[in-house]
């Protein structure tokens, strides 16, 4: 029986092995089409997040011919972390992959669902026995597109080096598909903006999230890798990173422990719209896109 939520009719996910395994290369199935098109939407901050994807993607994924839909998902549910109804309504509204960062797992209960579930990837630079998997490979029509996660090290918790992580998986990728999207969760610009020239030329794109506050420095670098330092968030815009204004003034002026309670209306879906070439992986377009509405 098909118990893939409605939407994703056109979309498989493989199981996918770990960066020691051997990888079968990729079987010819007839021409795929010139270019492929991938959106990634930026943090999905609470419930105000999930009414923008439910609101938007739809007729997102028809006005512009989109074949895989990525979006970042670690604040999703009441603004840190991730469970399974959460994860559930973005499949359902027609999120084809969720991809997190360093809060993806403060929600004990979506524990299970990021270890079980081959459409949820977490940070592939967490420590080995993290539950879950730090990459994962998607039939989309005719192209097998991989998906990666990793966070930053300046200014974040302490983890494994992402440029050598992402090295290790690009390896065992590199017969496997040319197509390969790279979310980067991290908070220095310094930091992503050396990781997309790192990675110029060995994958489709490398999109930033994390820091909620969209940049305007798109492009594709010169050896074919989009590039963006950070998306934006889709959430609350009448707020600070989400977070009620009221609530984020006495946090930073008093240095009060006081919950951080997520904001409501005028809300906000940032995204990028990635155009591929799925022979070659090279990126050939890159565009922002920012809807609004107040419900």
């Amino acid at each position: 029986m098909d118990r893939r939520p409605p939407g994703v009719a056109r979309f498989k996910a493989r199981t996918t092995p770990s960066v020691g395994d051997s990888m079968p290369r990729r079987r010819t199935r007839g021409e795929p089409k010139p270019s492929m098109k991938i959106l990634f939407i930026g943090d999905v901050i609470g419930r105000p997040g999930r009414r923008a994807i439910e609101n938007w993607i739809e007729t997102l994924k028809q006005e512009r011919n989109v074949d895989l839909v990525l979006a970042n998902a670690e604040n999703v549910a009441s603004g840190f972390g991730l469970t399974t109804e959460t994860a559930e309504q973005l499949f359902a509204a027609g999120i084809h992959v969720l991809t997190g960062g360093n809060h993806i797992f403060d929600k004990e209960e979506g524990h299970r669902i990021i270890d079980r579930d081959p459409r949820i990837v977490r940070p592939a630079n967490f420590p080995p026995h993290t539950p879950g998997r730090g990459f994962g490979l998607y039939e989309v029509g005719d192209v097998t597109v991989g998906v990666l996660a990793v966070v930053g090290r300046k200014f974040m918790p302490p983890v494994d080096c992402p440029f050598r992580t992402l090295d290790a998986i690009l390896e065992s990728l590199r017969d496997r598909t040319s197509v390969v999207i790279v979310d980067f969760h991290a908070k220095a610009t310094e930091e992503k903006l050396a990781l997309g020239w790192y990675l110029d030329g060995r994958v489709s794109a490398v999109v930033g999230s994390h820091t909620h506050v969209a940049t305007a420095d798109e492009q594709i670098l010169p050896q074919g890798t989009a590039y963006i330092t950070e998306v934006g968030m889709t959430g609350p815009y009448d707020s600070v990173n989400g977070v009620q204004k009221e609530i984020a003034l006495q946090r930073i002026l008093g240095r009060l422990p006081v919950r951080p309670l997520l904001a409501e209306g005028n809300v906000t879906l940032s995204a990028v719209l990635i155009d591929v070439d799925p022979i070659t992986g090279r990126a050939t377009g890159i565009e922002r896109i920012q809807k609004n509405g107040d419900f």
